[in-house]
């Protein structure tokens, strides 16, 4: 096995938590409830949720495909929870593990959906909206009710999604373990004289292999490619003496995974041991600052004060973090400005990294959550080393 003996993940460390139990109807229930008062108390009228992540997650209803035909979930506080659907698609919308807590409104073609959907909205709210909203539909309700306003549901209910249950976190677990049996197996295989390509195609039959049922990206950056933080991965052949980024994740049970570690082609340089040493240091400072109520940017001031003390502040070029759940990325973000609370629940990444312009770059990343008695440090759901691993 080509790394190190303590690069290697025994299987102790990342044995698949169980199988999670599905949601149930009152689970999503009370995430409609729960959303529909949050706007309330933001001075919102409602919610407008269009097909996407934010759907799913309070309803478990996804289209089979997203067309131009109106699909949208009306929440109001005091008002039952309304889903706006095309007649041909309901039989599947009725089938949705939340259909029996919401009401079902349909429309056929050769209707007006806005003038379906109209009635339920109050004609002079502002309602908070899914970012990925089309904006054909946001225009098609404003002409039939001109004096309704919108605003993003990230800006206006930013931590709807962002606290996660017992039953999230054991899917997030589930994940983040099988990120880690990726890992594992990816040491094994040949890294030198191979494309980029090819060992990210690795790594996405190494996801789809441990339960994962969509993988999401999986940067390969090699020598001066892992200089860029977002390399996709290319045609460049790896060599020895190359440092290689490999940043992968995706969902598996409908939550993500991500993860980060940094391996060598062959024994490093002195530089390139230390600047990995100063990262991995970097992200253990991240994870110590990690405790309820503490602020999100404590996280990004506590890894990025190692990297700036050591002379690298001008080579670590991105937020420490951000969070994970139902999309691999959403919030809450662990960046400077963020004085948003941290509160037991909540999971993100811990990632810093250094980047040198046409040399390379060094990034190790683990999903994290705050714990009630995480008094510097809370659990991570990524276990595998952070020490270098040496591979061929």
């Amino acid at each position: 096995m080509p790394s190190t003996p303590e690069s290697r993940t025994p299987e102790s460390r990342t044995a698949e938590p169980r199988t999670p139990a599905p949601f149930t109807v009152d689970d999503y229930r009370a995430r409609m409830d729960r959303a529909a008062r949050s706007a309330a108390d933001a001075g919102l009228a409602g919610v407008l949720v269009a097909p996407g992540p934010d759907l799913v997650y309070l309803t478990g209803y996804q289209p089979t495909a997203i067309t131009e035909r109106l699909t949208v979930l009306v929440l109001a506080a005091g008002r039952d929870p309304v889903l706006v659907v095309p007649t041909l698609e309901a039989p599947d919308a009725e089938k949705a593990p939340g259909a029996a807590a919401l009401t079902l409104r349909d429309w056929t073609d050769g209707k007006d959906p806005y003038a379906v959907t109209a009635p339920l909205l109050d004609a002079e709210g502002r309602f908070g909206v899914s970012d990925n909203a089309w904006a054909m539909h946001l225009l098609g309700l404003q002409k039939q009710l001109s004096s309704t306003s919108y605003v993003s549901l990230t800006d206006a209910l930013p931590m709807l999604r962002a606290v996660k249950d017992a039953h999230e976190l054991e899917r997030v677990a589930a994940a983040g373990a099988a990120a880690d049996q990726a890992y594992g197996e990816i040491l094994k295989v040949a890294f030198a004289g191979r494309r980029e390509t090819e060992v990210a195609a690795d790594l996405a039959a190494l996801l789809m292999r441990f339960g994962h049922s969509q993988v999401d990206f999986t940067v390969v950056g090699s020598g001066p490619n892992g200089a860029n933080p977002h390399h996709e991965a290319g045609e460049r052949v790896i060599q020895r003496g190359d440092m290689v980024v490999l940043d992968f994740g995706g969902l598996k049970h409908g939550y993500g995974s991500d993860t980060t570690r940094s391996v060598h082609v062959g024994e490093p340089t002195a530089e390139e041991q230390r600047v990995h040493d100063l990262v991995r240091e970097a992200q253990q400072a991240g994870f110590e600052a990690v405790r309820p109520g503490a602020a999100c940017q404590d996280v990004d001031r506590a890894a990025r004060k190692v990297i700036t003390d050591a002379g690298y502040g001008a080579y670590f070029i991105h937020r420490t973090g951000h969070g994970i759940g139902v999309t691999t990325h959403e919030p809450p973000y662990m960046i400077e400005g963020e004085e948003r609370p941290i509160v037991p629940g909540m999971c993100f990444s811990i990632e810093p990294g250094v980047y040198l312009p046409g040399r390379f770059g060094v990034r190790i990343e683990d999903i994290v959550t705050a714990t009630e008695e995480g008094a510097g440090g809370g659990r991570r759901f990524n276990n595998t080393p952070r020490e270098m691993a040496i591979v061929e």
